[in-house]
């Protein structure tokens, strides 16, 4: 755990005395003989130097000493009975002060038990010398007489001894050869204290927002229940509760308020017994809480900072059903006692406006934009995420990803600030502003140090574990499944797992099961300090980005945790069925990518597993890095043949063909089938896998005869050993069906596709990744058989759960809107068509790549909608840009090149370049001819648009033959119905109207009014 030095040079912040339950008193002027004077500078210079330590106790020793010595300035005479007294607490925290400068923090823990004690101790001497001071008569009598009964220096000179006999064992362990001597700095001014302990200091002159809280607590506090109002404000320290407590107060009018200190059960009873005091209804909590119960005027108790889940605050509140109560606390369970709002983040507009004031910024166009790019931060994988802001980012220097207003004040970088945040963060995290707005003095790294301090060591290792995962999302079953890792044959040894395993022990009965409620216990202990949240309707943990960053700062070394955060992910994978494994890597993949972030090396063990989420998550360039990865070591270390290496391999091929690169897949699945063939043989349901993808590739070069063959024996294979029923033999179905649809057998397609999909439903259900596949392809068959309506109502349904499920920007996502705007334009609907494809080709863009087939598809349908709505030069312009990468890509013979041509001949010949169109079309009209024969609806759509270049060029007779033979074609391939028969018989209307042939004409264009009626 990284530990934070004190400040012992430079210009300290003023300092305050730490204590918001003991009230100070005003000093009087003293003379320069005044022997309170040094030891009151060396108080106040301690205290102000120790505000940094993490540690709650080293500030309250130094604090409460200072108190203590103020209250003796108060005393008008007689000080000289009490000099020793305040002469040893000034040497005993002269003497702190040393060990902390010298070793930090690591030295203080040493300290803990002993400075609470003392604290404590001093406090009660505090009390005793005001109310002796009440007393006017005989206070030197009684002075004696308390010090005498007491043996109060005896005992503060044993704990001078018991600190001396400490420092000899830190001097020690640490190897100091010598002390450092106490520093001498200038005196400073001293914050003014709060006059009396039960007013309330003002909110911070800064204070921004929160309205919707405030209102909330106005129309509360307003209503007359007839019982007593209480609000709790909670959530993650440093969030901003205690100053819109203060805030709500300022705008309030109540007849006493009572501000108590709730963070320990001593503080909280002083703060009571002060009240009692103010009031003179005696000097105890009890009296303070009988005030209060008989007092039925407007009164307030704030009870700041009840954070600790070990103190009942039920036994400080009164036991009345008037009054009125504000709790501030990181504890959630604390809700229960009334009306509360959870403290979280700052709306956008009020974190940049609070940034600008705390920077001292003006509001120009500049600094507003420098602002805003602060305050959005990009937090993981480039995704920008609502502003997260808490009041205490702000403020303070640097929490996190956010905003440090006031190190942006002091070095007036506001445009450099983050990249200075990135590489010192854990510095940053622990600076405190040197002029503060308010009386809030902990840094950042202190607020959620002192929470951290309390949790177990379980709790600190799974927060730890957690700040290696993304800060949302986190779920019991991550660990949970993990503990259930069954050791495949690729695994890492067992002994490279024993720290994860170790960890997960914990939870595991001797019986193997896991302990729910084990884990339980550790999760709500971290709860209780709001340091992670738990969402009850999706079972989900999350930690706030602030303090998820922070907690990795903890650490000295992080890649034990790691490593084992790591390896618990992937153990958790590794039980993944199948079936759940597309759905598991939405969830999974932004931890996978913070690990991966965190140390690139440190995911080498699971690497097999991990490509897998990175593939079913549409990152394939990600998955191919970590593919080519594991082929190399697995090459490196089990040979060529291995059974794992052919795994490697069959994977890198995957991941070649999702990314477009389908020779280079064609050539390593190739090899896969020969050798897994000839080792496992033809019917080994791994082969068949390899055969099956092999027949995919053919599809995607075009070679749709030999896809067909491939996909043909695989099916059959499968419906023999798995039976017809087996997901496998379904999947292969889906693929010979898409193979028939490439061939134009679209009916064969259809029978395929609606067989699978109502298997599929029924074994799956209707929302699963393999159902919606099957539904998007059966829409596209629907489509292309002409039934427009079908398509389209199946095409949105698709759309609308792959969305749901997997994100806006997943490659299956963004095909099916591919999909459905393609059928929007088959229905004429080309405003919808492009609104869809506009998106989807920006964001192909930036996922795939520009010259991704998918990319390129996305960009020429884009261009034909342009095409459509009138826009020819925008389609113009991105046909030539798509034929000239598909002909580098794929050569001048692919379908999908040949596409490309074709469509950018039809621009050509819409914008009057009819020789253009013509030299294209009669090309493709070749090529395909000789690759896909005369009768392809491909072929025959090349020769309809050949014939509407003819007819522009004013050849009729060459258009009327092209003309008539698609006609012929189609009506037999498509029927009368189809709307590419129709459209064709329409051109051949014109064309029959251009040579004159009434009779024909006439005969055609009864043909199509029958057609429409019988339609």
């Amino acid at each position: 755990m990284s530990t934070t030095s004190l400040p012992i040079s430079g210009s300290p912040p003023p300092p305050t005395t730490g204590r918001t339950t003991l009230r100070p008193f005003k000093a009087p002027p003293k003379s320069k003989s005044d022997w309170l004077a040094p030891a009151i500078l060396t108080a106040k210079t301690i205290t102000a130097a120790v505000e940094c330590a993490p540690f709650p106790y080293i500030k309250g020793v130094p604090g409460t000493v200072l108190v203590l010595l103020e209250t003796v300035v108060a005393v008008k005479k007689n000080r000289e009975d009490l000099e020793e007294l305040c002469n040893s607490a000034t040497e005993i925290i002269t003497i702190l002060h040393d060990q902390i400068k010298s070793h930090g923090n690591t030295a203080a823990v040493k300290f803990k038990g002993l400075c609470e004690e003392l604290e404590s101790y001093l406090e009660a001497v505090i009390l005793a010398i005001r109310n002796m001071q009440d007393q006017s008569k005989g206070f030197r009598g009684r002075v004696k007489e308390f010090l005498k009964a007491s043996n109060l220096t005896d005992e503060i000179a044993g704990y001078q001894t018991q600190i001396q006999g400490l420092m000899a064992i830190v001097e020690t362990n640490f190897k100091v050869d010598e002390m450092h001597a106490i520093i001498t700095a200038p005196s400073f001014a001293v914050v003014k204290a709060v006059e009396n302990i039960n007013n309330c200091p003002p909110p911070s002159r800064i204070f921004q927002g929160r309205q919707a809280i405030l209102d909330k607590m106005h129309q509360f506090f307003d209503t007359d229940s007839g019982e007593q109002h209480i609000y709790v404000l909670y959530g993650l320290g440093g969030a901003g509760k205690t100053q819109i407590a203060l805030k709500f107060i300022e705008q309030s009018s109540f007849s006493d308020v009572f501000f108590v200190d709730t963070s320990k059960v001593k503080t909280i009873e002083t703060g009571l017994k002060s009240i009692a005091i103010s009031k003179s209804a005696g000097d105890s909590a009890q009296d303070a809480l009988r005030w209060l119960q008989s007092n039925h005027s407007k009164w307030l108790v704030f009870f700041d900072n009840a954070d600790d889940p070990k103190i009942n605050l039920n036994d400080f509140l009164p036991k009345c059903n008037h009054g009125n109560i504000i709790i501030t606390t990181r504890n959630p369970d604390l809700r229960n006692y009334g009306a509360h709002t959870p403290v979280s983040d700052m709306e956008e507009a009020d974190a940049i406006t609070l940034l600008l004031q705390r920077a001292n910024k003006e509001s120009s166009e500049e600094n507003l934009k420098l602002a805003t790019e602060t305050v959005k931060v990009r937090y993981l994988n480039n995704t920008i995420h609502r502003s997260l802001i808490t009041p205490a980012g702000i403020v303070l220097p640097a929490p996190c990803h956010y905003p440090g207003g006031a190190f942006i004040s002091k070095s007036e970088d506001l445009e450099g600030y983050l990249a200075l945040y990135h590489s010192n963060r854990v510095r940053l995290l622990s600076e405190k502003a040197a002029q503060s707005h308010d009386d809030y003095a902990q840094t950042v790294f202190t607020t959620w140090q002192i929470s951290f301090n309390q949790l177990s060591h379980l709790a600190v290792t799974l927060l730890q574990l957690c700040s290696f995962l993304h800060y949302t999302g986190i779920s019991e079953d991550m660990f949970s499944t993990a503990s259930k890792y069954g050791f495949p044959s690729w695994s890492p040894p067992r002994e490279e797992l024993q720290e994860p395993l170790k960890f997960l022990s914990h939870f595991v009965e001797p019986t193997g099961e896991w302990n729910s409620l084990k884990f339980l216990d550790v999760t709500n202990e971290i709860k209780a300090y709001s340091l992670i949240s738990f969402d009850v309707k999706t079972k989900l943990f999350s930690i706030h980005p602030l303090v998820h960053a922070w907690s990795r700062s903890t650490l000295l070394d992080e890649t034990p945790l790691q490593s084992s955060m790591s390896s618990i992910l992937g153990m958790n994978i590794t039980q993944i069925s199948q079936n759940e494994i597309q759905l598991a890597s939405v969830r999974l993949i932004p931890h996978i990518v913070l690990l991966k972030s965190v140390n690139p090396n440190g995911v080498a063990d699971f690497r097999r597993v991990f490509w897998k989420i990175y593939y079913e998550a549409g990152k394939f360039r990600d998955a191919q890095d970590i593919a080519e990865q594991v082929l190399e070591k697995s090459q490196l270390i089990l040979g060529e043949d291995d059974p794992n290496t052919l795994v490697a391999m069959h994977n890198l091929a995957s991941t070649y063909y999702k990314l477009g690169e389908f020779r280079k897949a064609m050539e390593l699945s190739v090899l896969v089938l020969e050798k897994r063939t000839n080792f496992l043989g033809e019917d080994h349901p791994e082969t068949l896998l390899v055969m099956n993808n092999l027949a995919s590739t053919y599809h995607d070069l075009g070679q749709f005869q030999k896809a067909k063959k491939l996909k043909v024996l695989v099916l059959d294979k499968r419906t023999t050993i798995l039976g017809e029923d087996h997901p496998d033999t379904l999947f292969s179905m889906s693929n010979l069906a898409s193979t028939y649809h490439k061939l134009e057998e679209f009916q064969k397609a259809k029978e395929l596709e609606v067989l699978v999909l109502e298997k599929h439903t029924k074994i799956l259900g209707e929302d699963h990744p393999h159902i919606l596949l099957v539904m998007g392809n059966l829409a596209t068959t629907y489509s292309d058989l002409g039934e427009f309506w079908k398509a389209k109502e199946l095409e949105v349904l698709v759309l609308e759960k792959w969305t749901k499920l997997l994100g806006e920007d997943h490659p299956d996502t963004l095909f099916a809107m591919g999909n459905l705007a393609q059928i929007y334009s088959n229905l004429g609907e080309l405003q919808k068509a492009m609104e869809l494809e506009v998106p989807v080709l920006e964001k192909r863009r930036k996922l795939l790549g520009a010259d991704h087939p998918d990319t390129l598809l996305a960009m020429g349908n884009l261009a034909r909608t342009y095409l459509g709505l009138g826009e020819f030069q925008k389609a113009k312009e991105l046909e030539v840009l798509v034929l000239e990468k598909r002909t580098k890509l794929l050569g001048e013979d692919h379908p999908d090149t040949l596409l490309a041509m074709g469509n950018l001949a039809a621009t050509y010949s819409v914008l009057g370049q009819f020789q253009k169109a013509e030299e294209l079309d009669v090309l493709v009209l070749e090529k395909r001819t000789k690759f896909l024969g005369v009768d392809h609806l491909d072929t025959l759509r090349t020769m309809a648009n050949l014939a509407v270049t003819y007819h522009r060029l004013g050849d009729f007779n060459k258009a009327l033959g092209l003309e008539v033979e698609v006609l012929q074609k189609r009506r037999q391939l498509l029927g009368d119905k189809h709307p590419d028969t129709i459209l064709v018989m329409k051109n051949l209307v014109n064309t029959y109207q251009k040579l004159g042939k009434q009779e024909e004409m006439e005969e055609l264009q009864q043909l199509i009014e029958d057609t429409k009626k019988s339609s």
